[in-house]
Parts: structure tokens; sequence; C-alpha cells
């Protein structure tokens, strides 16, 4: 039952390829069918790189641990140089010797907590630039729902010049619709596998902020989809 509990990478792009094969068939001259290809090539690699964040680098861990013994070695042997019995070494030179030591343990603590957090700080900018383009598609997908207004088709009216192209019915708009909540919702949860896949607040935080993104999204478009069922209804209760 564990595979009811994580989203599956194999399963979201299998669904995401059927859309786009709906899509494809329903509009293939229109602009949702280059987006949806265009969601379907990146969702392989989002996930790849979704599942790279729970696994270890482990040439980048051997360096770490290589650098990080050669400075402590160093470290020991200049304390190891520092001599003092209180009769013979001179105080000054033992003072100047105890401040260099500080100022190399410092630096060096400094130096090991970069190295240490530098795998984090890595796979953290790989997925920050994933969850980059998922935001990006998610508002090139609302970019292509926002002159289907289902008022234009469903109530008609005199076109002006500058008046969007209206050649759907209101079967096809609401399709369309349909596909751009869903081309949202999928979008989503490719972000979310990042979310799964590590505990990084910076990633986890991107991943929601984008999740909330598409859900708000998706609301605009279902108050869309919501205006041809009043419309319909108030045609039936009008009917004699």
């Amino acid at each position: 039952m564990q595979k009811y509990r994580t989203l599956d990478k194999t399963r979201l792009i299998e669904t995401l390829t059927r859309l786009d094969t709906r899509i494809r068939e329903r509009f293939p001259e229109r602009g949702i069918s280059g987006v949806c290809a265009e969601l379907l090539a990146l969702a392989p690699d989002v996930s790849a790189t979704a599942e790279t964040l729970g696994k270890p680098i482990r040439l980048l861990r051997i360096f770490v641990f290589l650098v990080i013994a050669t400075g402590i070695l160093l470290v020991g042997r200049l304390a190891w140089l520092i001599e003092f019995d209180g009769i013979e070494t001179d105080g000054f030179v033992f003072f100047q010797g105890l401040e260099a030591l500080i100022n190399v343990l410092i630096l060096s603590g400094a130096g090991i907590w970069f190295l240490l957090t530098l795998e984090t700080r890595i796979k953290r900018s790989r997925a920050l630039e994933r969850l980059h383009e998922l935001r990006s598609i998610a508002h090139v997908i609302d970019t292509h729902q926002l002159t289907k207004t289902p008022v234009s088709v469903l109530e008609g009216g005199d076109r002006t010049a500058s008046s969007p192209e209206r050649t759907l019915t209101p079967f096809h708009l609401r399709r369309y619709l349909d596909y751009c909540s869903e081309m949202l919702s999928l979008t989503g949860k490719l972000a979310a596998l990042f979310a799964q896949s590590c505990r990084d607040p910076e990633v986890v935080a991107g991943a929601s902020d984008i999740e909330q993104l598409t859900t708000a999204l998706s609301r605009k478009i279902w108050q869309k989809i919501m205006a041809f069922s009043r419309y319909e209804s108030g045609s039936e209760m009008a009917a004699p």
C-alpha cells in the first residue's frame, strides 16, 4: 500500500502523455497543443532532477571528506608547533602563535561549513531551476485561456477590428478549458515531486508556491466552466 502514499513520476508522465494525445487529436492546430508538448518534454527532466535530490553525490562527498581531513591535519600540525613550557618560551611569541591558531580555526570552521552545505546548495540550485521552468509554463497555459470566455460564445455580439478569433463552439470551448485545467493540475503535481523528494525549506516553499499558483489559475478556469452550466440551466428554465 506504500505506492498510494507518494506520487509516482511514471504515472504522472503517462497521464501527461495521454493528455497530450487527447489535445493533439482535438486541437491539432491550436497553440495549446504546443504548450502541452513542451510540458511533456520537460516532465522527464523534472522527475529525474527530483529523484536525484534524495540521492547523495558520492564524488562530492569524497572530495569534501578529503579536504576536511587535510585541513584538520594541517591545523593539528600548527597546534603542535606551538610550545609553551612557562619558562623558556617567549610569551609574546606564544600569543602570536595562539592568535594565528585561533584565526586558522575560525577560517577552517567557515570552510568546513561551506563544504558540508555544498551538496545541499547544488541540489537546491538544480531544483529551483526546474521549478522556475514549471512556473513559467503555468503562466503560459494561463495566457492561452485568457480570451476563451464563455460569454462571447454563448451570447455572441458584434466583433471589433481588434476582437480575438472566436471559432470554438460551446462544446469545444469547454473541452479547451478542461485541457488547460488538467495541464495546470499536472504542472502542480510535477512541482510536488520536489517537495516529496527532499526537505530543503527553500525547495519545499518553491514547490508549494507553484501548487498554489496552479490551483489559483485553475480556479479561474473553472469559474468559466461553471458559467456554461449556469447559462444552460437558465436556458432550460426559460424554455416553454
